[in-house]
């Protein structure tokens, strides 16, 4: 089966490499990697084993993470699209895992996603270790199926009759936050079946925040819409810390953002590991 990967990608290069040397290491190739990048150049890749079309989306946004995935699929070739975040590298498998699936209609697939520690992305021998040595993810590492609304957009697949039938990302959740959560609803509604396989990816690590205080404001702005949307909240963990740390309250049903975090505030919730 052809199969195009599309990724989305902002200053991530060296991720991106890492990526691609998980895909050429695996049983199977895809007939296509799409790589678009948003509010930056392209990195110029060549010499692989699989055709490479990069694309540069610009936009007053500086992360059009819905606009940049519904660009994609236009830009892809082939009806079969596997979604890989440019932080994650595919295991051996990946795309054979997808194969044997990716022809049936009407279903969202979503693979795995364990997570490499900042220690262990320093290893010589990481693709060949990654499976032993990564750590299951928290909240979906010992769930067989995924409901619909611990979808992520990590690690997922459909066919473009799918991703049109779901209706694509909606472009009005701007950067970070709810953009996921939206499109499975959506799936669901639409009467979309959602299965999770075992097509792992792990991804690597990178400086994150924990709460994720240095996107609040458009971690606020995409739960209004989504709450106004769908009639209730996402990302409830998140928001509560928010109004636990003062930056947010809830008054009358609304979100109301009351400050933004300084600079100092957001290195203390640095992850270090």
């Amino acid at each position: 089966m052809n199969i195009s990967l599309l990724t989305i990608v902002k200053n991530r290069k060296s991720a991106i490499l890492n990526m691609i040397s998980g895909l050429c290491n695996g049983t199977s190739l895809p007939a296509e990697l799409v790589i678009v990048h948003m509010n930056e150049d392209k990195y110029g890749l060549s010499g692989l084993p699989f055709p490479v079309k990069e694309y540069t989306l610009s936009s007053i946004d500086l992360l059009p993470l819905a606009h940049a995935r519904n660009f994609a699929v236009r830009k892809a070739s082939f009806d079969t699209m596997i979604f890989l975040d440019a932080d994650c590298i595919p295991s051996v498998n990946f795309i054979e895992a997808y194969d044997k699936i990716l022809n049936e209609e009407n279903i969202l697939i979503s693979g795995r996603v364990k997570y490499l520690t900042k220690t262990v992305m320093k290893a010589p021998d990481l693709l060949q270790v990654m499976s032993q040595v990564s750590i299951p993810d928290p909240v979906r590492g010992e769930l067989d199926q995924y409901p619909y609304q611990l979808f992520w957009s990590l690690n997922f697949g459909c066919s473009k009759a799918t991703y049109s039938k779901i209706g694509g990302f909606d472009e009005g959740f701007s950067g970070y936050g709810a953009e996921d959560t939206d499109f499975a609803f959506s799936a669901n509604k639409n009467g979309v079946d959602f299965i999770t396989i075992d097509a792992f990816a792990y991804h690597q690590y990178h400086p994150s925040y924990d709460p994720p205080i240095n996107h609040i404001e458009p971690i606020v702005k995409n739960a209004t819409r989504f709450k106004a949307k769908w009639g209730l909240w996402p990302m409830e963990g998140w928001l509560k810390k928010f109004c636990e740390m003062g930056y947010t309250r809830f008054i009358n049903g609304q979100i109301n953002l009351l400050k933004l975090p300084t600079p100092d505030e957001i290195s203390a919730v640095l992850k270090h590991s």
